[in-house]
């Protein structure tokens, strides 16, 4: 299942002082990717083991900017909503809720910078890759550049697969 262009946030996002971010891969939004009953940590974990995006927790986002210089990163909330700060400092502030799908890139910075009571999110990264930690610190680079230019692309789109809207604008 495709969803029209007006549900999906596509936002490439360059280098910004420490963050590397991702000059080739746009940060994803899939606004309301499920809905009703569907919206639950079961099956957000369950949609993103089927297509190879093993689920690897359950919380929030954290409030300082971080990312990952060796892992793709899904997002599934599951409840609430949360403001997004995603490329470092002065970065897009994006809007989140219950039922929308956040794909970031490895590279992309992300922070919380807001969000209602309740926000919770499933995390996952693709089969195969580990995550790490950077900060934007001084010596992270240009070490984590190497290795963002090294992960590999995902197998499918996490909650969709080979079909899903990923697949398509990740060519």
């Amino acid at each position: 299942m495709i969803f029209p262009e007006q549900q999906i946030i596509s936002r490439l996002i360059t280098e910004n002082g420490g963050f590397p971010n991702n000059r080739y891969l746009p940060l994803i939004i899939i606004k309301q990717a499920v809905s009703g009953d569907l919206i639950s940590p079961e099956n957000f974990e369950k949609q993103f083991n089927l297509n190879s995006w093993p689920a690897a927790w359950r919380n929030g986002l954290y409030n300082y900017h971080h990312y990952h210089s060796t892992a793709h990163e899904v997002l599934g909330v599951y409840s609430g909503w949360v403001q997004a700060r995603f490329g470092g400092p002065g970065g897009d502030i994006l809007k989140a809720e219950a039922g929308d799908v956040i794909i970031i890139p490895a590279g992309v910075s992300h922070c919380n910078k807001g969000q209602s009571q309740d926000f919770m999110a499933v995390g996952a990264y693709p089969a195969g890759q580990s995550w790490d930690m950077k900060y934007g610190k001084l010596g992270e680079r240009p070490a984590a550049d190497h290795n963002i230019s090294n992960v590999t692309g995902p197998k499918s789109d996490p909650l969709f697969g080979v079909q899903g809207p990923l697949m398509r604008l990740w060519q």
